[in-house]
C-alpha cells in the first residue's frame, strides 16, 4: 500500500510537493499551509527537511522546484496508490448482484461473508470477514451464487511472483537451462508461466506445460492482485520489459537465475 495512505506525514509531504509541482515555483508558504489546513510553520519544517532529504530545491525566497528525486518519490507514491485504488475496485462494490462461489450450503436471503481465496470470490454463513452481502439465490457448496447488498471490502493481499529467467538461444536456450533446478521449483506449483520459447521448451524439459503463455506481463499482475503465487520462466531477452511493468504496478518478484554462471 502507498505510504501516503498509511502515513500521515507522508501524505502531507506528497502534498506540498503537488502544490509545488502544480502552482509553480512561487508558491508561498502561506498559500500552501491554507490549502492543506495547516500552519505556516508546519510547512516550513516540513520544507526544511524535504529540502535536507533533496526533494525540494530553494531558488530563493518564497520559490521552490522538485528536484529529480522528488519527481521520482512522486511517480512511485502515485504507481503504489493506483495500484491500491484498482484493487479497491475490484474488492468494494456497490453492484446490485455479484457472483461468488459457495464455501457451504447457503440458502436465499441469508447474509454471506466475502473472501478471496486461490483468486476467486468466495461466500459463506460462518465467514467473519471485511465484506458481507446477502445470497440472492440458494446454492450447494461449490455452486456460483448471487450476492446482493455488498459492503465493506474484500480483503486483498498481494500474491507473490517468482521470475525464474533462463538463456536464450544463442546462449543456449533450454539446453543451458539450469533444469534441475527449474524442476524443484515448479514441482506441484499451479500457476505457471513461459515467457519466450526458450522458457516454454525449458518447462517441457522438465515435465511442465505452462498454464500462461500469452500476454503473460498482465496475467502476472493480474494474478499477484488477487493474491496469488505465480512463477514466470522467462528468457534472458523479456525480463527488462516484463521487470519494468511488474515495478509499474509495485511488484517485486523474487528473482531465480537459471542461466549458465
Amino acid at each position: 500500500m502507498s505510504d501516503i495512505l498509511q502515513n500521515k506525514n507522508s501524505a502531507t509531504r506528497f502534498q506540498i510537493l503537488v502544490e509545488i509541482a502544480s502552482k509553480g515555483p512561487a508558491v508561498e508558504q502561506k498559500t500552501i499551509a491554507a490549502q492543506l489546513e495547516i500552519t505556516p510553520q508546519a510547512v516550513s519544517e516540513y520544507l526544511k527537511h524535504l529540502i535536507a532529504e533533496k526533494l525540494v530545491v530553494s531558488e530563493g525566497r518564497s520559490r521552490y522546484r522538485l528536484t529529480s528525486g522528488g519527481v521520482n518519490w512522486m511517480l512511485k507514491q502515485l504507481r503504489d496508490l493506483n495500484t491500491y485504488v484498482d484493487m479497491a475496485k475490484r474488492a468494494v462494490t456497490d453492484i446490485s448482484v455479484n457472483a461468488a462461489l459457495a464455501l457451504g450450503d447457503i440458502k436465499e436471503g441469508q447474509e454471506v461473508g466475502l473472501i478471496m481465496r486461490d483468486g476467486i470470490l468466495m461466500a459463506s454463513t460462518g465467514i467473519d470477514a471485511g465484506a458481507r452481502g446477502v445470497a440472492a439465490g440458494n446454492a450447494q457448496t461449490g455452486e456460483d451464487v448471487g450476492i446482493t447488498g455488498i459492503r465493506g471490502i474484500v480483503p486483498l493481499s498481494q500474491g507473490t511472483v517468482f521470475l525464474a529467467a533462463v538463456p536464450g538461444i544463442k546462449e543456449g536456450g533450454s539446453h543451458r537451462a539450469n533444469l534441475e533446478r527449474l524442476a524443484l521449483l515448479v514441482r506441484n506449483q499451479k500457476h505457471i508461466a513461459a515467457l519466450g520459447i526458450e522458457a516454454f521448451a525449458s518447462l517441457k524439459r522438465v515435465g511442465v506445460e505452462p498454464r500462461y503463455f500469452y500476454s503473460v506481463p498482465e496475467v502476472v499482475i493480474d494474478a499477484a492482485r488477487y493474491g496469488l503465487e505465480i512463477i514466470v520462466v522467462a528468457v534472458s531477452d523479456e525480463l527488462p520489459d516484463l521487470i519494468k511493468a511488474l515495478s509499474e504496478s509495485g511488484i517485486e518478484p523474487h528473482f531465480i537465475d537459471l542461466r549458465p554462471d
